[in-house]
């Protein structure tokens, strides 16, 4: 091999590829300056149209991940997006100056490969080079092979890695690349208008939760991420905009643990004249959807329960579930004071500020979630902690809404929304009750949304679903950031 200078490469194995690097430099042959590539093919399209591609000249391009063989012939792994292909390569076909650029490729290395289909005598398909290309250089070693990266704090702050060397966490990012488009294909079917709205708001409202805080140097003012999609959303339906949705980040200044991450995922819809019980309908559909586009089945399997999708999702008040799981009849209970002392008799704890609706949420969320494996329909949620939603008209004590349970999670918030802007103005008011009261995560008074209900807005019914808990579900995920390309992850340097 011609070489201009000669350098000797380091037994540092980092320091070797710079090594190796410099020799390609040297000869003109810079990988860094190569601009594209002439890829044809790739490694899954060879493995299934075998028959028709056999003997023919192919280009396939991807990274090198296993590399063996000695003298005259060496054999290479190159993976792509859809899968690896083994690379025969000979020095008699190449060349010796090829074959030698050729045998200094390091794992991990992204290279071209140019040759034809052929079966190995072990009948493995494979390509058998005739040119070869390295189109870029890979500096930094890879995790050994055979352990992977199985560093779970290092996976997910270089996720990079993760994927390359754990074909189910690339595997886990397609499902939901995927969950993502058939959600979208499911509600565009449905007559339904994908919207944006702002991220940057100066009044976070729409859902219980912590805002951050942001500078706006140009305004000199100060603003909020959003927390929700809904306010907004809603003001389109006052447009006559009547069915829209929209898919986007939202941030909620709160803990981290497997179920929560500050910015995630939110889908969001609305459509005029429903309610709740129109929302139920369209969830479950869209569910057992989702579940068969992505999985292939309308069985799916979390952990150690097999979630099913096909059979009619279970319809429960919430005063019914507490009934049935906590053995209070709720319908009994007839103020605050009953509601703390039936809390304190079940270990349920609660502040000062609570009310009666309240305590019943925090004696459903203590005795009854864990058990609502299967998806579930939990209605008629007490109007204390439920700022947005039409009262139901039999009870004005309860709302028409709903959330929906699978694996004991809340997987999904749908009411029938509040339009009345008078009834919506004291809901506002006993919020910023709250909020005087130290509840960090109360709504404040939005005079312009007031505004835009006071135009008038048509009986509305609206769902809200995390894209991030639907991901972990169908992926069989056990942690929140298994499913988010790139978690919120303290700084190493704190």
């Amino acid at each position: 091999m011609a070489e201009n200078k000669q350098i000797q490469i380091s037994s540092d194995p980092v320091k070797a590829r710079y090594d190796k690097l410099e020799i390609l430099k040297d000869m003109g042959r810079n990988p860094f300056e190569v601009t594209t590539s002439d890829r044809d093919t790739t490694c899954a399209e060879i493995s299934e149209r075998f028959d028709e591609l056999e003997n023919n000249t192919v280009i396939i391009a991807g990274r090198v991940m296993s590399k063996r063989g000695k003298g005259k012939v060496t054999f290479l792994d190159v993976h792509d997006l859809t899968g690896k292909m083994q690379v025969f390569a000979k020095r008699d076909d190449l060349g010796e100056d090829e074959y030698a650029i050729l045998k200094r490729w390091d794992i991990g290395d992204i290279v071209e490969v140019k040759g034809f289909v052929f079966k190995t005598q072990m009948g493995e398909v494979s390509v058998h080079a005739q040119q070869v290309k390295l189109l870029s250089k890979s500096l930094q070693p890879l995790p050994e092979k055979y352990h992977g990266l199985t560093n779970t704090d290092l996976r997910y702050r270089q996720r990079y890695t993760d994927l390359i060397m754990n074909p189910e966490a690339k595997e886990t990012f397609i499902k939901r690349s995927k969950i993502i488009s058939t959600i979208r294909r499911f509600l565009d079917e449905q007559g339904f208008m994908e919207v944006e709205t702002p991220m940057l708001v100066s009044n976070a409202g729409g859902a219980a939760a912590r805002p951050f805080f942001t500078h706006f140097n140009a305004l000199d003012e100060d603003l909020k991420l959003r927390i929700s999609l809904e306010l907004y959303l809603k003001r389109l339906i006052v447009g006559g905009l009547e069915k829209v949705y929209e898919i986007g980040r939202v941030f909620r200044n709160e803990g981290v643990d497997t179920r929560h991450n500050p910015e995630f995922t939110l889908m969001e819809l609305y459509q005029a004249y429903t309610d709740y019980n129109g929302m139920m309908d369209l969830t479950e559909r869209m569910f057992r959807h989702i579940a068969k586009e992505v999985t292939g089945s309308e069985q799916v399997t979390y952990g150690e329960h097999v979630i099913d999708f096909s059979k009619p999702f279970e319809r429960i008040t919430m005063v019914d579930a507490v009934k049935k799981y906590a053995e209070v009849d709720w319908n009994e209970v007839k103020n605050t004071a009953e509601a703390k002392a039936i809390a304190d008799k079940l270990h349920v704890e609660y502040e000062d500020r609570h009310e009666k609706g309240d305590i019943l949420s925090l004696i459903f969320e203590e005795y009854v979630e864990q058990h609502l494996i299967q998806p579930t329909f939990v209605m008629d949620h007490p109007i204390e902690i439920s700022p947005l939603t039409k009262k139901k008209p039999t009870n004005p004590d309860y709302v028409e809404r709903f959330e929906m349970f699978i694996n004991g999670w809340e997987m999904c918030n749908a009411y029938s929304e509040l339009n009345d802007p008078i009834d919506q103005r004291e809901r506002f008011k006993a919020q910023e009750a709250l909020l005087a009261q130290g509840d960090d995560e109360a709504n404040t008074t939005d005079e312009d949304f007031l505004n835009a209900l006071e135009i008038g807005m048509p009986p509305t019914g609206g769902i809200g679903y995390g894209i991030d808990r639907l991901a972990m579900i169908m992926t069989n995920s056990p942690a929140i950031r298994d499913v988010i390309l790139f978690p919120t992850m303290k700084s190493l340097d704190k």
